[in-house]
């Protein structure tokens, strides 16, 4: 696990559903990041409710920490550098896995 999560704060405020998740999806992601567990699978691997793995996958895509595209989950390289806290107020809502993509790969916004 890169120590960064923790120095830079990019858990602060995630729950602990959220943080579980996160672990989960570490330990199971291919070399890509990639997650092929169904949310029905992760839900009893984890002893954890739909509603509940619902609100901890948005926590997580809104810490740009996952993309999530139905079914699959990827975790993403780590930010840089922390987030401010004017921009942990003003976090953004779900992006595509292709728009992540697109930017990773310097492409431009449609």
């Amino acid at each position: 696990m890169d120590h960064r999560l923790v120095r830079d704060c990019h858990l602060d405020g995630c729950t602990f559903e959220s943080a579980t998740l996160y672990l989960f999806l570490v330990t199971v992601a291919d070399e890509k990041g990639l997650s092929y567990y169904s949310d029905g699978a992760i839900c009893r691997r984890l002893t954890m409710e739909e509603n509940c793995l619902t609100r901890s996958r948005q926590n997580l895509v809104t810490r740009r920490l996952i993309a999530y595209k139905n079914p699959i989950y990827q975790v993403l390289p780590i930010p840089a550098f922390p987030l401010k806290e004017t921009e942990k107020d003003n976090l953004m809502g779900p992006i595509a896995i292709s728009e992540i993509l697109r930017k990773m790969a310097g492409g431009k916004h449609d």
